[in-house]
């Protein structure tokens, strides 16, 4: 994955490099055409979330006020959904799990979460 996003003359660009001839607008048709589809694929084959959840809670001072990131990370380490809000309440981290459940599809296990799935797993 690249760290920033290309525009579609950058890729325009590129494949000149490359030696293809084409327009920034057939980039762009490209892009309408098969950008769905590929990143459905993608996403089929990206790795299923651990089934061990937990919040992570980070104070941050943004313009000198504190602010709260919310993250809620698998057992791997991998970040299911990130929140950040100016006020800190159980409700906020409620709805941090409630996002990434609904987003992913997918519970978390029955002995670490029992009244998580409660509240969202029906």
């Amino acid at each position: 994955m690249l760290p920033v996003s290309l525009s579609f003359r950058d890729v325009e660009e590129m494949l000149a490099m490359r030696g293809v001839s084409l327009g920034y607008e057939t980039v762009r048709e490209w892009c309408l055409k098969f950008g769905q589809t590929y990143a459905n694929n993608l996403r089929r084959r990206s790795p299923r979330p651990g089934d061990r959840w937990h919040l992570d809670e980070v104070f941050l001072k943004i313009n000198g006020r504190i602010h709260y990131l919310w993250r809620a990370v698998d057992q791997d380490g991998n970040v299911l959904d990130i929140l950040v809000q100016s006020n800190r309440d159980k409700k906020s981290s409620q709805e941090v799990l409630s996002q990434a459940i609904k987003r992913i599809a997918l519970c978390p296990a029955r002995d670490d979460h029992r009244r998580a799935e409660k509240l969202w797993c029906g």
